[in-house]
């Protein structure tokens, strides 16, 4: 094996070596355990990377300085804020459902870490090598909507209930294209096994690559899915479950000390794991941009990726105001869900009008005319116009 092959395998190799130590029989149940422990180490070290980055970037973007006290450059904010959360006080409310108030962020959590186990993170590096991972990987996060709706409705409290409500609306409306965003690489793939749909990406065509964000249909569901995503981790412009002019803080109003902490991280960990989908969907996952690039570590190509769409994430957030909550619910069904049952025929269309020029050129005029068309019916009633300001007496 080539120092490359072993540098792009390491962690495999390490994982087999650790696990020769145990009898034969056990093997397997170890090296499962240590993936485990990789995954449950790593995507939260890089939560922590991420508070860090995030808090910067806005303070660079609004003009201010962000964290400098806790560390060099203030690096070690994450910790201090880890120490807090352990040893702040676990606030529960008289009338509260003790038992649900509890599980609640557990249940957000654990369903958030399940999903990681189908993210091919490498070559070889995928801790649950499924057929129907892409399935699975959506019906752990339809959990997430539960664990929302435990919170707001064990706290006894209207604000709580409100912003669960709120959120569980959101998650159901964006979910739906979501998914349908994500069909178009299954049918090109033809499975819905996520290292398969890696593996589908991984030629190139000179020293370009066969991503499928490079196609009209590919560019259309990887846009419709980011946008998605934004809304199903309550991201800005997105963020109306947390809306603090309205709801205080949505669904986690009445939790304080590390139960907050755990919704923190779960937000923030449903991110990664929806950035990573992302990646592998239409970005090619583990694969190198251009061909030249192929002896960098598959696992590094993979997680320069993932802090690259942690980046895009920090700048909508320091960009974009907050929507209305008609404006979120008429953007999901009167644009989101047509564009995306389009580009399912758009795909199919690409799959059968054969090689050439043709199939680039009828794809992307039906798509750019059907964001025309449907951008115009949704701002027909607005009846925007100059913007008028009334002060109190």
């Amino acid at each position: 094996m080539s120092l490359t092959a072993k540098l792009d395998q390491i962690f495999v190799l390490l994982q087999h070596w650790i696990s020769g130590f145990f009898p034969l029989w056990l093997q397997p149940a170890v090296g499962t355990i240590l993936a485990v422990i990789a995954i449950v180490a790593t995507f939260p070290g890089i939560f922590a990377v991420t508070t860090v980055l995030e808090r910067k970037g806005l303070g660079r973007m609004q003009n201010r300085l962000g964290p400098n006290r806790v560390g060099p450059l203030g690096l070690l904010q994450p910790v201090a804020d880890g120490i807090k959360s352990l040893t702040k006080e676990d606030i529960v409310p008289a009338s509260a459902d003790a038992v649900v108030h509890f599980l609640a962020p557990v249940v957000l959590v654990a369903a958030i870490f399940l999903g990681f186990a189908v993210l091919p993170v490498g070559r070889n590096m995928v801790l649950m090598n499924m057929d129907a991972g892409l399935l699975f990987f959506f019906a752990i996060g339809a959990s997430t909507e539960l664990s929302i709706f435990m919170a707001g409705w064990s706290s006894r409290n209207k604000y709580s209930l409100l912003g669960a409500m709120r959120a569980v609306a959101q998650m159901i409306s964006y979910e739906v294209p979501l998914l349908l965003s994500s069909v178009v690489a299954v049918m090109m793939t033809g499975s819905l096994s996520t290292v398969k749909i890696v593996e589908a990406q991984s030629g190139f065509t000179g020293i370009f690559p066969h991503w499928y964000v490079f196609t009209p249909w590919g560019f259309a569901g990887f846009v419709l899915f980011v946008i998605a995503a934004l809304a199903e981790t309550n991201r800005s412009p997105f963020d109306l479950p947390e809306g603090e002019s309205e709801l205080v803080a949505g669904y986690f109003t009445e939790y304080s000390g590390f139960k907050f902490a755990l919704f923190f991280l779960g937000e923030y960990l449903g991110m990664l794991s929806i950035a990573g989908f992302g990646i592998t969907l239409f970005l090619g996952g583990w694969g190198a941009p251009f061909s030249f690039l192929g002896f960098v570590p598959s696992w590094g190509w993979f997680f320069v990726k993932l802090f690259g769409a942690i980046a895009f994430f920090i700048w909508l957030r320091g960009t974009l105001p907050r929507l209305r909550q008609d404006q979120l619910m008429n953007f999901a069904w009167k644009f989101m869900l047509p564009m995306t049952l389009l580009n399912l025929l758009v795909a199919g269309a690409w799959r059968f009008l054969g090689e050439g020029w043709s199939r680039w050129v009828v794809c992307s005029a039906v798509l750019l005319l059907a964001y025309v068309l449907l951008g115009r019916v949704l701002m027909r009633k607005q009846n925007l116009g100059p913007r008028s300001y009334r002060y109190a007496d």
